[in-house]
């Protein structure tokens, strides 16, 4: 087990939140999020004060990794040492003549094809209402690799509650966001006079927006801002979906 996810496990333990454990070691959210899914290490001073948040001492979370500044064995690692200790020295030369080779071959493949450092996008999670979402930045959130289901170019990914963007997008899924510019029938992450939405966009030549859910029986869910309704409009980005119908086809 990691740093991180040992410094998660306490935490958890203590029912501490992380912005409880943030608020007490004087650093962001975003910042002990880092700490648990291994993206940054706490500084020095920062970690005096974790030891102490956390009622640990240093060995509980660097156990597994590091003791006296030195790597800890595993069983195996043992076993083999031992094994190694007991050849005569024809037996040992040749272990290290064949683990010099197995090196050189390894350092060959990773010259021949260098690996390519996984990209991280955040996740923002949070309490919300049907068909609302929270990117808001300093929020609670964790780190997920794009790789796998994750377009290439999401920047960053937000998980929906409730129902009235089904069934296109399902109550607690996750949906990936760039911050390309929205076009009529684009699903966007959008906020309207400080409330978080995830809607459907169309723009009528009179700068009337809507905002629509996709789910028509929650049409109550709608949003409707005229060019002089006074409303704040921000939007964050475009949710990265395709074959979804026209806001047009939408409309009862």
């Amino acid at each position: 087990m990691s740093f991180g996810e040992r410094l998660r496990e306490r935490r958890e333990q203590l029912n501490m939140s992380r912005r409880e454990l943030a608020e007490a070691l004087g650093v962001s959210v975003s910042a002990i999020g880092n700490y648990e899914t291994g993206i940054s290490a706490p500084k020095e001073e920062v970690l005096l004060r974790l030891f102490d948040s956390l009622q640990v001492d240093p060995n509980t979370l660097y156990r597994d990794h590091f003791r006296g500044g030195k790597s800890v064995q595993t069983h195996d690692e043992r076993e083999l040492l031992d094994q190694y200790r007991s050849l005569s020295s024809v037996g040992r030369d040749t272990v290290r003549s064949v683990m010099n080779a197995l090196c050189a071959y390894r350092d060959e493949l990773e010259q021949a094809h260098p690996l390519a450092e996984v990209r991280r996008i955040p996740l923002y999670y949070s309490p919300a209402a049907a068909g609302f979402a929270a990117p808001v930045f300093g929020e609670d959130f964790d780190y997920i690799p794009v790789e796998g289901d994750v377009p290439p170019a999401a920047e960053f990914a937000v998980r929906i509650q409730g129902d009235s963007m089904a069934p296109w997008i399902a109550d607690g899924s996750v949906v990936y966001v760039n911050r390309d510019p929205l076009q009529a029938g684009d699903i966007g992450i959008f906020c309207v006079d400080g409330g978080m939405l995830c809607k459907q966009y169309y723009r009528d030549p009179l700068g009337t927006v809507y905002l629509f859910s996709l789910n028509r029986a929650r049409s109550d869910a709608d949003v409707l801002l005229t060019a002089d309704s006074g409303q704040m409009l921000v939007s964050f980005g475009r949710v990265m979906m395709h074959g979804l119908p026209l806001p047009g086809r939408n409309k009862k």
